[in-house]
């Protein structure tokens, strides 16, 4: 199976929703997975009642979270924001204000010399 990165991942929305997507229409959709996301969440925590199996549920919320992921991207890629280079920006900045002893891009680089 391929691995899914931010970029290949907003190139393909991008070409996906070209021309008709709308910032209203990505955002109101993402609120709707977020319900979902919600929802599961409860049944786990037993707020709400289910007969689902822990598995089962662990499933759905996967599939939502993956839903929530595309309308983000999506919403990123519709108005050309490179979501990648900000993620990484965004966590060096955090990293410093928190006194993280290693930020994002440091990580991934570390993990890739792990490869090697």
């Amino acid at each position: 199976m391929e691995k899914v990165t931010i970029e290949i991942l907003e190139k393909y929305l991008a070409d996906r929703y070209n021309g008709w997507a709308t910032d209203q229409r990505m955002l109101l959709k993402l609120v709707e997975e977020i319900g979902e996301v919600a929802e599961i969440v409860n049944m786990k925590a037993g707020i709400k009642s289910t007969e689902k199996s822990t598995d089962q549920l662990n499933r759905e919320l996967g599939i939502e979270l993956a839903d929530m992921i595309h309308y983000i991207v999506a919403i990123a890629a519709i108005n050309g924001i490179d979501l990648n280079t900000i993620i990484l920006e965004k966590d060096k900045v955090a990293s410093v204000k928190y006194n993280h002893t290693i930020n994002l891009e440091e990580f991934i680089l570390k993990e890739k010399n792990k490869k090697k």
